[in-house]
């Protein structure tokens, strides 16, 4: 008698975006055209007066202890403190939930913020406003256009804000994460404590970079553009979806809430 194995194959569910809001592809579109759109007039020579107001009214309200409480605030906008601290999370929420799934945002987010925000800043080569107040000590004028590739480096990093552009990515990933971490606990998170996350920092960078002399107005909008649509990209993935590897499947487990 010939035993037959019945063979059973398990078909995994296609991923499918998570959803974003405003709901859509338009909005990612109308973020990127406004990105090209100030750089295009900044590579014209537009724009410098708005961004020259802007500096000189900033330099002229700016008494010590506002500057040092500008200063402390845009500590918010550090990458590398927001990338181990999401890291830190992701891992956390790994080892409670048995899911490698929860440590994926983290490495997307560097690798997004890596080949967009640096290259960027190194292609625009524009230097900071302050750069006519201390190194290298350039004219005012010349402190607003982009593309001077003369300069070192690190005299000309200004456009995008970096700092802008990494509050709204990592606050993004901290508010994704933050939901798992506190239901691993058996504790929920109020939906409006996530908004705070992702709202409040970002814009309190905005402010205190723009503030501080260290962007340009339109350096923080362009920060602010590319940051919003680095962060609808992260959203959609569908984290719990991503094919992963066989040796990885007793940590294949989903970790997020499903999408309402």
């Amino acid at each position: 008698m010939v035993a037959v194995r019945e063979q059973t194959t398990t078909v995994r569910r296609m991923p499918q975006l998570r959803p974003v809001r405003p709901a859509g592809w338009w909005f990612d579109v109308l973020l990127l055209a406004g990105l090209v759109a100030i750089t295009a007039a900044l590579a014209a020579g537009h724009l410098f007066g708005l961004d020259r107001a802007v500096a000189d009214w900033a330099a002229a309200h700016r008494p010590p202890v506002a500057h040092w409480t500008a200063v402390v605030f845009n500590y918010l906008g550090q990458g590398l403190p927001l990338t181990l601290l999401t890291a830190g999370m992701g891992v956390l929420i790994a080892v409670r939930l048995r899911s490698v799934r929860a440590v994926l945002p983290t490495v997307l987010a560097f690798g997004l913020t890596y080949v967009t925000i640096g290259p960027l800043k190194v292609w625009t080569a524009r230097p900071a406003p302050s750069a006519s107040v201390k190194d290298p000590f350039l004219p005012p004028e010349q402190t607003l256009p982009l593309f001077q590739d003369e300069l070192l480096l690190k005299y000309a990093q200004s456009y995008p804000s970096g700092h802008v552009a990494n509050a709204i990515v990592w606050y993004g990933v901290l508010a994704l994460l933050l939901a798992p971490l506190l239901r691993s606990f058996g504790r929920n998170v109020p939906p409006r404590v996530v908004t705070a996350v992702r709202v409040v920092p970002p814009v309190v960078v905005i402010f205190t970079t723009t503030y501080l002399g260290w962007h340009w107005l339109t350096d923080s909008v362009a920060g602010l553009l590319l940051g919003l649509l680095l962060d609808r990209i992260l959203h959609r993935i569908p984290w719990d979806d991503v094919p992963l590897p066989k040796r990885l499947r007793t940590w294949d487990r989903p970790f997020l809430p499903h999408p309402r």
